[in-house]
């Protein structure tokens, strides 16, 4: 072997062993919950995307202890219909947060229990498309326009609608809404759950002709903006009558959290209420388990994410992060949450969709208010 190949050579062992050290701790933990689980494991099923945070859990390297997990990966639209409506056999599953609350204080739903872990955060300031010829410059020159939406009481819709009204005054009675009648995000998020189109009494919102998705619908013109968490196919496709009212979203989305600490919360995980109450210890496991699975994700970032993620700037967007929001920037639990929490509970009332105006106590778990997220 020349000293070039054993040059190589050393490279991929310390590639290779960064990634087995990193993992080395949880793959223990992992190993010791399926041997105790030999004459005390209670099986359960997990249904989750399969997101870095997640990735750790679903590939079997961690684990939740006294458990054995069995994964199931799906969208996040049918994880809510299969909740909310039949057939309810996952143990555990991720939630759309809004349409749990929706559930909670409209249908009187209790079947899940909340627990603060929180799967999918977004800022939402980059999910409003605009056409780019119809003089939309600020915010403030959405009122009196036409808006399209997939839905309209999906969690990522009810916070761009809540920041609009906070930051800029403008409030969705000054909006024409048009829903519509397709999805072009439903092959990711699956379909759209009964909690994701409620309708509030007292706005101009109409349906969109038949066979026109919402991208169908900003790229034609039929609207003058759009709000999607995903981002459309003509904005993707690169059509130049469709942008963005934030083009650099990013400088706007990280003033808004240096100005408010909110980091917006779009999923949780619930728990069957029935094997809850016949397990009470299953829900600190379950918040420690995906705990763990977080710290996994992280450390993999660290030690790795330059190499494994194809961003070139990988590196430096982590220690920005990091420098703005602290080293555990995706935290679970309620305490430092529950700003960003109340604040959506505050939204989903005000625009008419929650009956009353949900607190954590009533929301969350009354054993998990005091889970501490220590990765």
């Amino acid at each position: 072997m020349t000293q070039r190949d054993r040059a190589g050579a050393s490279r991929r062992e310390v590639l290779t062993g960064a990634v087995v050290v990193g993992a080395a701790p949880f793959l223990g933990r992992a190993r010791n919950a399926l041997a105790a689980g030999c004459t005390d494991s209670l099986p359960v099923t997990v249904s989750a995307y399969r997101t870095d945070r997640v990735a750790a859990l679903a590939n079997g390297q961690t684990g939740i202890d006294r458990c054995t997990v069995t994964f199931e990966e799906d969208a996040i639209g049918d994880m809510n219909s299969h909740a909310f409506d039949e057939p309810r056999t996952r143990t555990i599953t991720e939630i759309g947060l809004h349409p749990f609350m929706l559930a909670y204080a409209n249908e009187g739903f209790r079947d899940y229990t909340l627990l603060p872990i929180f799967l999918l955060r977004q800022f939402r300031h980059k999910s409003v498309f605009i056409r780019t010829d119809r003089g939309i410059e600020r915010p403030e020159d959405l009122r009196g326009r036409r808006v399209g939406t997939p839905g309209y009481s999906s969690t990522s819709l009810t916070w761009i609608r809540g920041i609009l009204d906070d930051e800029y005054g403008v409030k969705p009675n000054e909006i024409e809404w048009v829903v519509s009648a397709e999805d072009s995000s439903a092959s990711a998020s699956g379909k759209t759950s009964v909690q994701e189109n409620l309708f509030p009494e007292g706005l101009d919102i109409t349906t969109g002709p038949e066979g026109l998705d919402d991208s169908d619908l900003l790229e034609q013109g039929v609207v003058d903006a759009l709000f999607h968490a995903a981002e459309p196919r003509c904005y993707q496709g690169g059509n130049p009558l469709v942008g963005r009212l934030f083009p650099d979203h990013r400088t706007v989305e990280r003033a808004y959290f240096k100005r408010t600490g909110i980091f917006p919360i779009m999923h949780a995980v619930a728990i069957r209420s029935d094997v809850a109450a016949e397990n009470p210890w299953l829900l600190k496991a379950v918040f420690d388990g995906f705990v763990e699975a977080k710290s996994a994700a992280y450390r993999q970032m660290a030690q790795l994410g330059w190499a494994t993620n194809m961003l070139p700037w990988f590196g430096q967007e982590l220690e920005d992060t990091k420098a703005l929001m602290g080293p555990n920037f995706y935290s679970y639990g309620i305490d430092r949450n529950r700003k960003a929490l109340e604040t959506l509970f505050r939204y989903s009332y005000a625009q008419g969709l929650a009956k009353r105006e949900l607190t954590v106590e009533d929301l969350f778990a009354s054993t998990s208010l005091h889970f501490e997220d220590t990765p």
